[in-house]
């Protein structure tokens, strides 16, 4: 019997000790920066924020103005007339330089040469 109790009484001792043993290291693993932290966040005030302060920064809006319908002249088919018979202006012409190529050869055909020609390969690669 008395080795029961004994067992009961250590039982219960062991299950104090741990409680203990977990409240007192509770209190001492307290972050102190978390604390501080948190203690600041909770004293922070945001600065109050002017009702105009958008005035000077913000363009205002206003819409564009309604564009007009374009009108048909009353004489369309007189004007079409008149467009048909002119002539059309031609800038004034300047004379064009041709490219001379290596050969002699000017133009869109010295062009087509140089695309058609093998490409010379360095000696080293083949």
């Amino acid at each position: 019997m008395s080795s029961t109790i004994l067992r009961q009484a250590s039982g219960a001792a062991r299950a104090v000790s741990r409680k203990c043993a977990f409240s007192t290291s509770a209190v001492a693993r307290r972050d102190f920066v978390q604390e501080l932290y948190l203690k600041e966040l909770k004293s922070y005030k945001a600065p109050p924020v002017a009702k105009d302060a958008h005035v000077g920064v913000v363009k205002a809006y206003s819409l564009p103005p309604t564009p007009k319908a374009p009108t048909v002249p009353a004489d369309l088919a007189s004007e079409l007339a008149a467009y048909d018979a002119s002539e059309p202006v031609v800038a004034a012409a300047e004379p064009k330089v041709a490219a001379v190529s290596e050969q002699g050869v000017t133009g869109a055909e010295a062009f087509l040469e140089t695309l058609e020609a093998d490409v010379p390969q360095a000696e080293g690669h083949h």
